[in-house]
Order: C-alpha cells, then structure tokens, then sequence
C-alpha cells in the first residue's frame, strides 16, 4: 500500500529491456575477456602440432600463452585503475626506456629468420616494438591535443613525430615492415583527425602519404614482389605464394561451421606460422564462416564501444588516445583478416588476442586498461557537470527572500523594541 504523501512507482513496461551492457567500459571489458577465452583455445588447437615436434610438449606454447595473458591482465588492472594523464608525464621516460630497448634488440638479440625483433628475458622474450606501438600513440595524442588546446597550428613536424619516426626506422631496422607501418600510421591518422583539414588539403595530404608508400614499396625488390603475388598467389602457388594459396585452402576447408576444434588438419606443416600470424585461418577452418562471422562482430563492437568512449572522453588528450587505441588494435584486425584472406600483402602483423605472441597480447591488454580508463574519467566528468548543472538550475527556480519587506520593518520598529 502507499503511504500518503509518496509517488506510486510507474509499472515497468514490458517493451522496455534492461541494455545488457550498463556502460561502454564494460562492453569492453566483457568483449575483451570473450576474445581473450576465443584466443587461448586457437592458440593451443593451432599450436600443439608444431609444439610437440619442436619441444616435445603439446602445451609448450599454451603455457608461454597463459604466462603471457596473465601479466598483461595485471597490466589492464592498473592500466584502467590509473589515471590516464599520468602516462603523458611519465613520456620522457617511458620513450627513453623504449629506444633504448629498441637499439638494445641488435645486440643482446637472438636472430630468428634473419631477423632480431626480440629482447631475452629470464622467463620471457619481449619485443620492444609491440610497445613502441602504444608509446606513439601515446605521443602523438599528447603533441596533437596540446596544440590544439593551445590553438596553434596543428602540425606533424615536430619533436614527438620525430621521435616516432626514430622508433620506426629502428624496427624497420630488424627488420618488421608492418610493425613499423603500424607504429607510424597510427600518428598519421590521429593526425588527420586533430586537424580537420579542409577536402582540398585533406586530398593533397592522402595523396603525398600514398605515394610515399608507393616509393617505400618500390625500394625493396621482396616487397614488389609480396604484392604482386597477392594478386595472383597460384602463379607461384609452390614458392612466394605458397602461404596465401595454403591459407585461403584452409579457410575454404572448413565451410559455413569449421571441422570442429582441434580437427583441422593445416596445421599439421601444411600451413606456416599457423599459430601466429596466421592463426585466423586455422580459426575459420575449425569454427568455419559462422565462427569467423562471430569474431568479426566481436571487433566491430569493440570498435563502436571504444569509439564511444573516444567521443565522451573528458579532454581532447583523452578523445586522442581512445581513439588511437581503437584504430590500433581494431585496424589490426582488419588487416590481418585481409592479409590471411590474400586481399592483403603478408606483414608481421598479428590478430589481437587470437594469434600467439606473449609482447602483443600483453600490450594490447594495457591499451585496453587504458581505455576503460579514459571512459571512468570521462563518465565521472559528464556526471560532476550534471550535478553542477542540476544544482545551479535548483539555485535560479529556488524562491528569493522578501530582503526588501524586511528592511522596512526594521526601520519602522522602535529603539526599545516597541512600535
């Protein structure tokens, strides 16, 4: 029964549903946890063959996984716990220690493949260019929101790009074309982003960056030669296409709902890097399209949540860095999707969260801290401005006191208190 003097609560439609996310933090949070579960299983279903044979232990890569996944978590705890400021006056130091972990790798580094991308540590190997991905986000958020808080001119050409630039060069260096692409790209559209640039300039500037990759193609023999075979991989479907030719049967291989987990058969030395790089394609042909279909829906909600949160973040710093965040690792995904389905040249560049690679899940995870980060701040923001709002629009509809009428009794009143 209702008590006098209380409102009766309105009935609950039954059209009206409860969203099932209660903030986009958390839509983050639960699609991360849901691609870090899909990704622990791909890793060991891809992995085990070439484990067994090489270590002599089925779980050996699955184990460095769970290591891995482990200290990136604690790494998106404090990521999302810290205020994301503090990483923009911790930047001199943050860039110094990544330089230098980047010179480091061509002398204390092993040589894999002909290359040197990684730094050995007592119970790992890190690659310090999985985190100068994240360092020139970083950087380039914090040069771009600056000026234009300081209403200067929005400019590339200046000390934080240069020092983006020096990062590229030294993994280029080792040599990771696509992750030096990656590190560099990045900038260049938040870049695009900060300064709105008018069509016409806008136009010019596309055109210059697409021919500076063009010239960046065309100066080395090996990757003239990965794009031409993307286009056609069975003209050399035994040598430079093999890959492409071997991971577009895979795919094929497993239709509309996959062989099943652990049944797929490349794997088994058919395809090369199956649980790295190309790790999607044993994916798609043990979950087949229908699995493939639900990843891809995972990545283009992550990318909505994500770009939500860029756009209520409660500076231009942090709509920079969310937004930066989510063009790495979303933009990624993508490439890595095109690339495994020989749209896309082959580049070291792996799928968040399903490939294996302990330096790139465990990054990918911080970025992820730091996103639900900017969202609590910027959530806190919008609240504390309602709340002054709220309580300034009290103030205006609140009665003023009779001042006036008051003033005229008292002159009328008597010294001794009488009339």
């Amino acid at each position: 029964m209702v008590e006098k003097g209380e409102a009766a609560a309105a009935p609950r439609s039954p059209l009206v549903r409860k969203k099932f996310w209660s903030s986009d933090m958390e839509a983050v949070f639960g699609i991360t946890l849901v691609l870090l579960v899909l990704g622990t299983v791909n890793v060991f279903s891809s992995s085990f063959v070439s484990a067994e044979l090489r270590f002599d232990d089925a779980y050996f890569f699955l184990k460095r996984h769970l290591i891995s996944m482990s200290l990136g978590l604690v790494l998106f705890f404090v990521g999302a716990r810290a205020d994301y400021h503090i990483w923009r006056k911790l930047m001199p130091w943050v860039l110094a220690l990544t330089v230098l972990a980047l010179v480091a790798v061509f002398f204390v580094g092993p040589e894999v493949n002909g290359a040197r991308r990684w730094l050995p540590l007592p119970f790992m190997q890190v690659q310090p260019a999985e985190g100068a991905k994240l360092v020139a986000i970083m950087l380039a958020s914090a040069s771009m929101a600056a000026r234009v808080r300081h209403k200067a001119r929005v400019s590339p050409i200046n000390l934080q790009y240069a020092c983006i630039l020096v990062m590229a060069a030294l993994v280029e260096k080792e040599p990771d074309m696509g992750t030096a692409c990656v590190i560099i790209g990045v900038p260049i559209v938040l870049y695009l982003v900060a300064a709105q640039l008018p069509l016409r300039r806008l136009l010019a500037v596309l055109a210059a960056l697409a021919a500076g990759a063009a010239y960046f193609i065309m100066s080395q023999t090996y990757r003239i030669e990965r794009v031409r075979i993307m286009w056609d991989p069975w003209q050399d479907a035994q040598d430079a296409g093999y890959q492409i030719v071997q991971s577009l049967s895979t795919i094929g291989s497993g239709e509309f709902l996959g062989m099943g987990l652990g049944v797929g058969v490349s794997k088994y030395d058919y395809l090369p890097e199956a649980h790295t790089d190309f790790a999607f394609a044993i994916f798609c042909q043990e979950n087949g399209y229908l699995g493939a279909l639900f990843v891809f829906i995972f990545y283009t909600a992550l990318a909505v949540y994500g770009a939500r949160i860029a756009d209520k973040a409660s500076d231009r710093y942090g709509q920079l860095l969310a937004f930066g965040i989510v063009v790495l690792v979303v933009g990624q995904a993508i490439c890595n999707m095109l690339m495994v389905g020989g749209v896309f040249p082959v580049v070291g560049v792996p799928l968040p969260f399903i490939s294996y690679g302990g330096s790139s899940l465990i990054f990918t995870l911080l970025s992820m801290g730091i996103l639900v980060n900017i969202g609590r701040i910027g959530e806190v923001a919008r609240r504390d401005r309602a709340r002054a709002q709220a309580e300034a629009e009290a103030r205006e509809r609140a009665p003023r006191p009779h001042i006036g009428l008051r003033l005229v009794r008292g002159q009328n009143a008597s010294p001794g208190g009488k009339e």
